[in-house]
């Protein structure tokens, strides 16, 4: 069973960039779409990105369409997320997760075997 581990997050400033890493164990991350997400406080999660299978198809949510870009290295069985132009209204927890036949639905497909996520603020 794959098993994915967030890192990357921290404090930053409006504008500034971060690269978050997922990182995957027990299996490798080309077999899975894999995606990220968010939950800020009082808020429900919701889908950032994803990356297909093949890395061929990539979607992103309106809010970071243009300012977020996901990928993946297949040497280091890890998926990024770089963010850049970041706002106040990014500052969440970011998780990732992998395609399953349960779980979360976003994007019409279910996700599952969330990390533990790792916190992103913006702030000045």
């Amino acid at each position: 069973q794959l098993q994915l581990v967030e890192s990357g997050g921290g404090l930053v400033q409006p504008g500034g960039s971060l690269r978050l890493s997922c990182a995957a164990s027990g299996g490798t991350v080309d077999a899975y779409t894999i995606g990220w997400f968010r939950q800020a406080p009082g808020k429900e999660r919701e889908g950032v990105s994803y990356i297909s299978t093949s890395g061929k198809s990539t979607n992103y949510a309106d809010p970071v369409k243009g300012r977020f870009t996901i990928s993946r290295d297949s040497a280091k069985n890890t998926v990024y997320l770089q963010m850049n132009s970041l706002q106040p209204e990014d500052t969440a927890v970011y998780y990732c997760a992998h395609e399953d036949y349960t779980g979360g639905y976003y994007w019409g497909l279910f996700f599952n075997s969330w990390g533990p996520g790792t916190q992103v603020t913006v702030s000045s």
